[in-house]
């Protein structure tokens, strides 16, 4: 969305009901740089950019989206989900006695919403209603049928167009229950990706009808590796070490497709770098819009339009820089990589890695990898220096959900302050200055349970 490394702008969390917080306004996103160049911009699916107003897809450049502020974490907010995975009570209390112990259900979420939508200047509403499934099962199929609806709007009106199409790719709780299963293993997972397959045949043919397939790009691509770590069945490590999480190759290396007709020869395999942030920088050069980019701010994409156009080892980057949070664990270099997070003290503790030799990153080397020593200390020198000069912000923080147009009660609370301001001796709001998850070892809070 930004360019930059989420640690940048404070957004690397995962979004869960409820954040308090979200993408700043003062960020430059995709959808406005596209914007300025006069492309018509949508977006729809997974948007994972918060909850606070400022964040809403509309507010970020897109003039129509539909899209969920959190993960997919809530489609288990179900009566069904009390038979999986949650723990107990923990979504339908309702369901069983009373507990005579729990005096405050803070640990319930209640009013969280399936989806928002909007336009670009209107009013944002609520799109479905929890904890109705159907709703949840239904917003795939929403947001592949308006981006077909986009696609034909914009080429009927002559105008390019932007459509970021970010699939919820999954029902935590797996396919709606009745609905026959595409895969023999039935994991939500590869239910989802075979179903996508099916779609994409439509996209492409839609593109054709319209005249417009030999002037779109179209790229796909992962946004991490499986969810190895208490993950839902399914997602498994495979040939790289690691998952969602991890700053090993099986977190962060993902598959990554790009068609463009009568530019792109097809059928080619290249083995070049391509960074996630890339794609602003190279979308913006194809669509005119490079000046739009804010220059008073680090940008960490480049632009890889002459990848695009060449082919096979003509990608500008043979570098990145790998966070868990807003810690930098590892860095790569070519076929190098040494993990800092890890490391023992000390000169011999260092972790280096060939990822030609040793691409799951089981062996680390020391003896042999000092020669990679001095330019994996310059790149981080170089990469600290940087930050001094612009310094990483915290994302801003506020009550969620709020400027609705048809909220549900359940909505319109989850939008105010839990207690009475006057009865407290202090601003209940200046808990949001507090950067989440609460550290039992600040200060603040000290060290005792």
């Amino acid at each position: 969305m930004t360019g930059r490394h989420a640690v940048r702008n404070g957004m690397y969390t995962v979004s869960f009901p409820y954040e308090y917080g979200g993408m700043s306004e003062e960020e430059t996103t995709l959808g406005e740089v596209m914007s300025a160049a006069g492309y018509a911009t949508a977006f729809y699916g997974k948007g994972h950019l918060g909850d606070i107003e400022q964040s809403y897809m509309t507010n970020m450049g897109f003039d129509e989206a539909l899209w969920t502020p959190y993960n997919q974490v809530p489609s288990m907010y179900v009566p069904r989900g009390e038979l999986g995975p949650m723990f107990p009570t923990s979504v339908i209390p309702e369901l069983y006695p009373k507990d005579p112990y729990d005096m405050d259900r803070g640990w319930r979420p209640d009013g969280y919403v399936w989806a928002l939508e909007g336009t670009k200047g209107g009013k944002v509403r609520e799109w479905g209603t929890p904890p109705n499934e159907d709703d949840y099962y239904a917003l795939e199929g929403e947001c592949q049928k308006r981006t077909i609806e986009f696609i034909r709007k914009s080429a009927k009106a002559k105008k390019p167009f932007f459509i970021s199409y970010q699939p919820i790719a999954a029902h935590f709780l797996g396919t709606k229950p009745g609905d026959k299963k595409k895969t023999v293993s039935a994991s939500i997972l590869h239910e989802f990706l075979v179903g996508f397959d099916e779609w994409l045949p439509v996209l492409l043919k839609e593109l054709k009808d319209q005249g417009v397939e030999e002037n779109t790009l179209v790229v796909l691509m992962a946004d991490n590796g499986p969810m190895t770590h208490h993950g839902p069945d399914g997602m498994v490590e495979t040939l790289h070490t690691g998952g969602k999480g991890d700053f090993t190759e099986g977190g962060v290396r993902v598959p990554f497709l790009v068609r463009w007709p009568s530019v792109i020869a097809p059928g080619q395999v290249v083995g070049d770098i391509v960074h996630i942030t890339d794609l602003y920088t190279t979308f913006a050069n194809l669509a005119g819009a490079k000046q739009h980019i804010p220059t008073d701010r680090i940008i960490d994409g480049i632009d890889q339009t002459s990848l695009l156009l060449n082919g096979d080892t003509f990608s500008r980057r043979d570098y990145a820089y790998i966070y868990t949070g807003d810690i930098l664990a590892a860095t790569v270099k070519g076929r190098f990589k040494r993990h800092w997070v890890g490391e023992l003290p000390g000169l011999s503790g260092a972790a280096f890695y060939d990822l030609y030799n040793d691409p799951r990153e089981v062996m680390g080397k020391m003896l042999p990898g000092f020669t990679t020593k001095t330019m994996f200390d310059v790149m981080v020198a170089r990469h600290n220096l940087w930050l001094q000069k612009y310094p990483n912000k915290k994302h801003p923080r506020g009550m969620p959900l709020t400027g609705l147009e048809n909220p549900r009660p359940a909505v319109q609370s989850a939008s105010k302050p839990r207690v009475n301001a006057k009865d407290l001796p202090f601003d209940p709001n200046d808990f949001l200055d507090f950067e989440f998850p609460y550290n039992p070892a600040m200060e603040q809070w000290g060290s005792g349970r």
